[in-house]
């Protein structure tokens, strides 16, 4: 009998450790991760899943992360972990990661972290310096923390990892362009070339110019080259020129900006007179990009110095050039013409371009995308510009470059406008600013008229909001805060979450901006879904005829049936009828083409005597587009330099290029760019509400502490007393 019970004891015990092997099996292949955050920070997104789950070619992502590190540094590495081993769930059997073990430099270490210390300064990951609390002293500890990806023959490296912050998008971001990289290369019908420009006159005057391995420099150059050739497909070709022994080179070195250097007889006549020219040219096609190879520093009191570029670096330099030759990005339109705010800024002393910079624009536009220069006036849009953006053009479109702008929507591009109601006339004389101040002229360009036929209209106001920028006022000025009423700040309630790449985006300043009108009946005629992207408060009010944007002359109106709010931005989507549908098909008329004179016959061909003009053409237009998108805000003020920062962390970075993701088609990109928007304002309450939270606060929590515990002492006293009846039965 004990034998049995024992036998089915065991026969128990081997059931319940068979349950829980197969239950742990199950765990590793079959897990479930729930994340609670409200923006899904925890989980990767649809276009990160997409991405690694259709690479084509091995990626291999090998991780240096110094282990056992303090706070908040640990948190990273285990992060990396966890999104490192999500990627790899969704992805195919291309992908790849691997944590290395390098342990700091201090102290002993094993060979195993050496050599891999050693492999991560090949990849380009140098140790950097971080600083740690213990034992209540501040101390410092160099760690390793980046990673590598190696993409088929390509390498990428994202050398130093001090936050979890935006690190899936940036993972993400360099898998696709790398993809793109090895895409466009094995296109190339051709190789990029590498140009040397060196005169061998140099060598005479390079060691007076502590310039000693200039000798040595074609070697160096030439093997960088070849390693960087052997990453990208053999689709690099190195030569060596040499203008002072090749005559014919004369006639090619102005096309490039090459530095020039003369000199007269030195050291007593042992360095003859001579010139010479030195630089790097690489070339594709007809793009061309010069990099210096010599650095020139003039000194006060010491002189000019002279200082090679620094050639564990020149690997890095030529790689960025070759993205740039090839353009492995998106084209991005933008219209140069029509007064149009420039990309780049002008001279320091010029202030008002200064002031009306989109530099930072163009660097984060430039990191996903190709910006191609579009000017209406010389030719037609391009058919590889999938999206055109317009910036506060103040010049008047011509009838047919209306119809290019028409039909390039026509053809299911898209259009992202910033357009202002008016332009700024600041007198150039000091004293005239003072007596006359600022003159705001209506701006009219053409573009009005194909807005309104689409449905959605500008009116000619400015819009003013009590919920504002608060300028802070200097003690001289007698401190405090002054509301700058023609700068809104756009609370969370009133940005519309419906669309998707404005999920995350809870707050946003906006400055001269005018209100958008939407005309219902002809939006529902011409088929076209309108989406409101965010709008003013409730306690907005507009400014309109005489504009007068000095902060010490404008008040909110008394009268509260002013007071409302104004859509700011829209979306419109569908199939845009065309503006010229019917209508005679507008022609493109010569600059230098003169009125004519009074009796002289129209369209006379000097040689034939033909009235040409009595020719009918008739050309075909599309007058039913194909499904486009169109972006309409009444303000440029979002596009420069002090409405945007230079990492595009803030919201209105991430609104911008979130914006040209949508019109784009890359959707996913858009929401994984603001998926870790960390900009969470508090709900703005009103007063009554504030007034009764901090009164509950002080005196309703006390009383709900006194009545729980006079609650407490009652059941208590029950009890006791139940208990006491009982022992007295």
């Amino acid at each position: 009998m004990g034998l049995k019970a024992r036998s089915g004891t065991y026969i128990r015990f081997l059931a319940y450790l068979l349950v829980i092997v197969l239950i742990n099996l199950a765990g590793v292949t079959l897990f479930v991760r729930v994340d609670l955050t409200g923006e899904g920070i925890y989980s990767i997104s649809e276009a990160s899943k997409r991405m690694v789950s259709t690479l084509s070619e091995p990626l291999t992502i090998n991780v240096f992360f110094t282990k056992n590190l303090p706070a908040p540094h640990n948190n990273t590495e285990r992060y990396l972990h966890d999104l490192l081993e999500e990627y790899s769930v969704y992805a195919n059997q291309y992908f790849n990661y691997r944590f290395y073990d390098v342990s700091p430099e201090e102290g002993d270490i094993s060979k195993e972290a050496r050599e891999n210390q050693e492999l991560a300064r090949n990849y380009g990951i140098y140790p950097v310096q971080i600083r740690a609390i213990q034992k209540d002293e501040v101390t410092f500890q160099r760690a390793y923390m980046g990673l590598v990806l190696i993409h088929g023959d390509l390498i990428d490296r994202i050398p130093t990892i001090t936050s979890t912050e935006g690190l899936e998008y940036k993972l993400t971001s360099t898998i696709q362009k790398l993809h793109n990289k090895i895409s466009a290369l094995l296109s190339l019908p051709e190789k990029i070339t590498i140009k040397l420009f060196l005169s061998s006159s140099l060598k005479i005057v390079a060691p007076y110019m502590q310039l000693g391995d200039l000798s040595r420099l074609p070697g160096k150059i030439e093997g960088i080259v070849e390693r960087v050739s052997a990453k990208n497909y053999g689709k690099l070709e190195f030569q060596y020129l040499d203008p002072s022994t090749d005559i014919s080179l004369e006639e090619v070195l102005p096309r490039y900006n090459l530095l020039s250097l003369k000199w007269p007889e030195l050291s007593g006549g042992k360095v003859p007179a001579g010139k010479g020219v030195i630089g790097l040219v690489m070339e594709y096609g007809d793009k061309v990009r010069e990099i210096p190879l010599i650095r020139v520093t003039r000194v006060p009191f010491i002189g000019t110095h002279y200082e090679l570029v620094n050639m564990s670096k020149m690997e890095d330099i030529i790689n960025e050039n070759i993205e740039t030759l090839i353009e492995i990005n998106e084209d991005l339109g933008y219209l140069a013409d029509h007064g149009t705010l420039k990309l780049s800024g002008g001279l320091p002393s010029d202030t008002v371009r200064k002031r009306d910079t989109l530099s930072t624009f163009q660097n984060l536009t430039s990191q996903g995308y190709t910006i191609k220069h579009v000017k209406l006036k010389d030719s037609a849009i391009p058919d590889s510009i999938n999206c055109l953006v317009v910036a506060r053009p103040t010049e008047q479109f011509s009838d047919y470059e209306l119809l290019q702008i028409d039909q390039f929507l026509m053809r299911g591009k898209h259009l992202a406008l910033f357009l202002d109601s008016f332009q700024e006339l600041v007198p150039k004389d000091q004293r005239s600013i003072t007596s006359r101040g600022v003159q705001y002229v209506p701006i009219k360009t053409g573009i009005e008229k194909l807005l309104e036929h689409y449905g959605i209209g500008i009116r000619r106001s400015y819009v003013l909001d009590e919920h504002c920028y608060r300028q802070t006022l200097s003690t001289r000025l007698g401190g405090g805060e002054r509301p700058i009423y023609f700068v809104p700040v756009i609370q969370n309630e009133f940005i519309n979450k419906d669309v998707g790449f404005m999920k995350n985006i809870k707050g946003l300043i906006t400055m001269k901006i005018s209100p958008l009108e939407i005309y219902p009946e002809r939006i529902r005629e011409n088929g076209l879904k309108a989406h409101q992207l965010f709008a003013s408060s409730e306690r907005s009010w507009e400014m309109s005829g005489r504009i007068n944007l000095n902060p010490l002359f404008m008040r909110p109106p008394k009268e509260e049936e002013k007071l409302k709010s104004f859509p700011l931005a829209y979306i419109l989507e569908g199939e845009f009828p065309s503006y010229f549908a019917g209508k005679p098909l507008p022609e493109k008329k010569s600059e230098n083409e003169e009125p004519t004179k009074e009796g002289e016959e129209q369209g006379s061909d000097e040689k034939t005597g033909v009235d040409l003009s009595k020719i009918e053409s008739s050309g075909k237009i599309i007058t039913k587009g194909k499904p486009g998108k169109l972006f309409l805000i009444a303000s440029s003020e979002l596009l420069k330099d002090n409405m945007l920062d230079e990492g595009g962390k803030s919201p209105n970075a991430m609104f911008i290029l979130n914006m040209l993701d949508y019109l784009n088609n890359r959707k996913g990109i858009a929401e994984l760019r603001s998926k870790e928007q960390r900009f969470n304002p508090l709900i703005e309450v009103k007063g009554r509400t504030k007034a009764f939270v901090k009164s509950f606060n002080i005196v309703g929590l006390p009383i709900l502490v006194i009545l729980f515990g006079l609650m407490v002492w009652f059941f208590r006293h029950s009890r006791k007393k139940r208990i006491q009846m009982m022992f007295q039965k």
